[in-house]
């Protein structure tokens, strides 16, 4: 294990941790939060008298990724050569050869309501799970429910800070950390001056891409708890020429997309273009919106309509491919009409991901801040939805009582979202 490297706060947490029941590291991203968890995880399954133990993450992949691989410092690789990936009762597992025997580690994804039913019918000894506050209370209730048989009960949670009156706060670590009990709870906060491997440079690379009076550079690089207020896009809002480009100077593009978000009630059906530079980044080139309420609107208009965008859109930007058309997976009936609308136009229909809000608002914000966004004069809509973008007051949500124009966000949101890894 030549390659891994712990500072001595590391250290000073994972020892109290081979003692502790319940663990808890939070702080900064790239602080080594999660190997520190998984590292003790290992340690202590060698010698656990339980055979079935949980590892979770929001989703069953996120967990996978962050405490199976773990930038190849997880479970697969500190086990290698005695472990083995496979099923257990329904379950995806890995399955560990250790000196007491061998041991189960099921994987699984604790976002959704009702993420617990998939863990029922287990006694579970040791429970690990990354970002715990993106788990649904139901599933850490039921999780603490199936270990109360375990003859050696452990948790190991990690977590980047959220904002202060979060139910994981209130409801778990705050009450922790008020009577703490002895060789109970563990608490350990870490920043990524902490973590020995990441160097100056690095630092300097990764704080390049935040804002630094955002909320996401105090919780993500300083490692501090503080709550999401007023504007969301402010540093668009403080100077939207920055972002601007005229329609007639467009940079080369790979390809275009377009984001669909179908209205109803009082919100209206608006199409966003996002091209793609060859340089990197996202560059959002038109919008439209139909107007009219519900009732008002029906699938024959947004078909007329959105094949007219379509050839705005070409027109736009001669010679570049328009790819995909990412829409609003609720409505499957428009959807199917603008799928047979479109069958000689070769734009691909496909439903959008549907990725959580708050992962699509920090991806355009890290754009943003590491100056990869840009949007032309021909965007009136979405230039006013990002300048006019606010917080709920204390919470990490996005206000959506029809104060600003929620409806060309998602559509925006759509047509990137599947490019969040790639951009």
């Amino acid at each position: 294990m030549g390659e891994f490297r712990f500072g001595e706060k590391h250290r000073a947490y994972m020892r109290r941790a081979m003692d502790c029941v319940i663990n808890v590291a939070e702080g900064a991203v790239r602080a080594g939060k999660t190997v520190d968890n998984v590292f003790v995880f290992a340690a202590c399954l060698d010698r656990s008298p339980d055979r079935i133990h949980l590892a979770t993450g929001s989703t069953i992949g996120n967990a996978k990724l962050n405490l199976g691989d773990c930038n190849g410092m997880g479970l697969e690789r500190i086990f290698a050569g005695r472990c083995r990936w496979g099923r257990f009762r329904d379950n995806e597992c890995l399955y560990v050869t250790t000196p007491v025997g061998e041991r189960v580690v099921i994987f699984a994804g604790g976002r959704n309501a009702d993420a617990y039913q998939r863990i029922r019918g287990n006694s579970y000894g040791m429970w690990i799970a990354t970002e715990i506050n993106h788990h649904h209370d139901s599933f850490i209730k039921e999780a603490f429910n199936r270990q109360l048989a375990a003859r050696w009960r452990k948790v190991f949670w990690d977590l980047n800070p959220t904002s202060p009156g979060a139910s994981i706060y209130k409801d778990y670590l705050d009450r922790y950390a008020a009577d703490p009990g002895e060789r109970f709870y563990n608490y350990g906060h870490f920043t990524i001056r902490d973590n020995p491997v990441i160097t100056e440079e690095r630092l300097a690379e990764i704080a390049a891409q935040y804002e630094p009076d955002s909320v996401w550079y105090r919780r993500d690089i300083l490692g501090q708890r503080c709550a999401a207020e007023g504007l969301i896009y402010r540093v668009f809002a403080d100077d939207r020429a920055k972002f601007t480009l005229s329609a007639e100077a467009l940079p080369p593009l790979r390809h275009i997309n377009i984001g669909v978000d179908f209205g109803g009630n009082r919100s209206k059906t608006t199409f966003v273009a996002v091209g793609f530079p060859e340089r990197g980044g996202i560059l959002a080139l038109l919008d439209h919106a139909i107007a009219g309420g519900k009732g008002e609107i029906d699938p024959d208009r947004i078909q007329r309509e959105f094949a007219a965008f379509c050839q705005k859109v070409r027109a736009a930007a001669p010679g570049v491919p328009l790819k995909y058309a990412f829409c609003d997976s609720e409505a499957q009936y428009l959807i199917n009409g603008l799928r047979r609308a479109m069958t000689n136009d070769p734009v691909q229909i496909l439903d959008c991901a549907k990725r959580p809000i708050l992962d699509r608002i920090t991806f355009v914000l890290s754009l943003m801040s590491s100056g990869r966004f840009h949007i032309t004069d021909r965007c009136p809509r979405l230039a006013e939805g990002l300048a006019q973008a606010v917080w709920v007051e204390g919470e990490d949500r996005r206000k959506d009582d029809f104060t600003s124009d929620i409806d060309v966000l998602d559509a925006f949101e759509y047509a990137v979202e599947r490019y969040m890894g790639k951009v």
